[in-house]
């Protein structure tokens, strides 16, 4: 397992502490999940999938201090539509892209699989990844969407690809490609891991 920057680690931490308070179950994803999963890279961002939250939004809010800003609105609007919002650490500079889960089977199957991990060198509770394989299927997903134009992206998926190897589950990971239309992404991504 790769360690991510611990530099970072303690704001992570905070936020985290939050969501456990307040009984929201939340996966770490995006550059983080693929670190650990993979190869680890630098990153100011974190970027989590959350379960709605409905009812909890002033608790959420007032959960953070001054080194922390947070649209309320945008937080509601993204409640109600099943899509994202940022919270920003303003003393580092560090984002948050809090994205609350979508109804839609595999989204659903993310927050099932998620793994509790312990980083090194971190005493603390352990931290909810997103799983290697869905990993892997969110950033061909956010590949495509893009334009096929991220090598960023492409070369974080090969990455845990190359690290997982055979611990992979690839039916589960052909399943939802499928699903996600991203199929022949995941039969080049396989292709071109396996050659080098």
């Amino acid at each position: 397992m790769a360690a991510p920057s611990a530099e970072n680690i303690p704001i992570l931490q905070e936020v985290i502490a939050v969501f456990r308070r307040l009984d929201i179950p939340y996966a770490l994803g995006g550059s983080w999940a693929s670190t650990v999963h993979g190869r680890p890279r630098f990153t100011q961002d974190a970027d989590f999938t959350v379960e709605p939250f409905p009812g909890k939004e002033g608790q959420f809010a007032a959960a953070f201090g001054p080194d922390y800003y947070l649209s309320v609105p945008a937080m509601e609007d993204a409640l109600r539509n099943r899509t994202s919002f940022n919270l920003i650490n303003t003393r580092i500079g560090f984002k948050f892209d809090i994205f609350v889960r979508k109804d839609r089977p595999f989204d659903q199957a993310i927050m099932q699989r998620r793994l509790a991990i312990t980083l090194p060198d971190q005493s603390n509770q352990p931290i909810m990844f997103v799983s290697a394989e869905d990993i892997i299927l969110l950033k061909l997903e956010w590949y495509r969407m893009g334009g096929e134009a991220s090598e960023r992206q492409w070369q974080d998926v090969s990455e845990v690809v190359q690290v997982q190897g055979n611990r992979l589950d690839w039916p589960y990971l052909a399943r939802w490609a499928a699903d996600l239309n991203v199929q022949d992404l995941l039969a080049r991504l396989r292709t071109e891991t396996h050659r080098s």
